[in-house]
């Protein structure tokens, strides 16, 4: 991961302060710091418990069962298409490997600070706990405190990044990353099916399924109506997988023009289509706008697993797709597409219009 931006020249502002802190501190001043104020969140209308606005449930049994797999990858290229997410159940994924590893990012993240220190993001980089993508001092911060890891292929790890504390924490981790890889390469075959493209044309872009993992922390804050604990954005990948580490809501999507609140079922992975995969499907499936709010009272973590692009691939609408030239998209390469995507600062959905024909 930290050659890709090398390659790319990205640069970043160093920041390891930590929100925890922040949080603690407000306790005794009772005041946001002014970095952390979001003045727009009043602006945008939330939609609480309205009908019709539940993500679709998709279910990888019935995905892998020839009986029900049809109906259920309609049901898949659906909910690409309409929401661009959904909820997975009967992933596959072990029950204890999921308790072992929220069982270890919460242990992590009860470290004293100094401990967290030890794998802190170096200036100019992107691996380690600390603040990510923030690229002035003038930018509004968000409400959160990270640990950034990339974690495949195998041999581009940085493990000087992965925590040794707890003892089990990278091989948790380790394992945690392989089920994804697999889930990733099935669900995208079923993608391939829906869309009646080639299955190894569609793969080709993500080749070697490389992938990396967000491990958010939201401390609680009791002026949360002030703050962001992500600012909105769609993701720069292909897919993303979202696991609840503890049972607070947090996350919001943008569709119709409002936010509503995604109710996580236990056990769930929520999967969202990002803007490569969009940019593949010429458009057919959606990378939506999201954003994560914070809870006044209780702390919030989660584990978002990127499946990223190939940099040495080509990023554009499959040919397949393509009905008398009408690609709606511009083809870029993996490094100059992902470079855009950070350029574009991680503002809504700003870097896909930009992509766009105008057709």
């Amino acid at each position: 991961m930290a050659e890709i931006f090398d390659k790319m020249k990205v640069e970043f502002i160093d920041q390891n302060e930590s929100v925890q802190v922040i949080a603690d501190n407000i306790r005794d001043t009772g005041e946001v710091p002014e970095r952390y104020v979001r003045s727009e969140i009043k602006a945008d209308p939330v939609i609480v418990d309205v009908e019709g606005y539940n993500l679709p449930v998709i279910d990888m049994s019935r995905l892998l069962n020839p009986e029900f797999s049809e109906e259920e990858t309609a049901k898949l290229g659906s909910a690409c298409e309409h929401w661009g997410f959904f909820q997975l159940v009967n992933h596959g994924l072990d029950g204890g490997l999921l308790q072992q590893i929220k069982s270890d990012i919460t242990e992590f993240f009860s470290l004293p600070l100094e401990e967290k220190l030890a794998v802190a993001i170096p200036p100019n980089g992107i691996q380690g706990f600390g603040h990510h993508f923030v690229f002035s001092k003038e930018q509004k911060l968000d409400w959160v405190d990270m640990l950034f890891l990339a974690t495949r292929p195998v041999e581009e790890r940085s493990l000087a990044f992965w925590p040794t504390k707890p003892s089990t924490f990278r091989d948790t981790l380790d394992m945690y990353s392989l089920e994804l890889a697999n889930v990733s390469a099935q669900l995208f075959k079923f993608m391939a099916n829906n869309l009646g493209v080639n299955k190894e044309g569609l793969l080709g872009t993500f080749k070697g399924l490389p992938q990396s993992m967000r491990i958010n922390y939201y401390p609680p804050c009791s002026q949360a109506n002030k703050v962001l604990g992500l600012s909105p954005h769609t993701d720069g990948v292909g897919m993303t997988f979202l696991l609840q580490v503890n049972d607070v809501e947090g996350l919001q999507i943008r569709k119709d023009g409002k936010w509503f609140s995604v109710k996580a079922i236990p056990g769930a992975l929520v999967v969202n289509i990002g803007d490569a995969l969009e940019v593949l499907t010429n458009g057919q499936y959606k990378s939506i706008e999201h954003r994560a709010v914070i809870n006044p009272v209780k702390e919030r973590i989660t584990i978002a697993t990127f499946l990223s692009v190939n940099l040495g691939c080509t990023i554009g609408p499959l040919q397949e797709l393509l009905k008398a030239g009408e690609a709606r998209y511009k083809v870029l390469d993996g490094v100059e597409f992902t470079k855009g995507y950070f350029a574009a600062k991680l503002e809504g959905r700003r870097y896909l219009e930009s992509l766009k024909l105008g057709i």
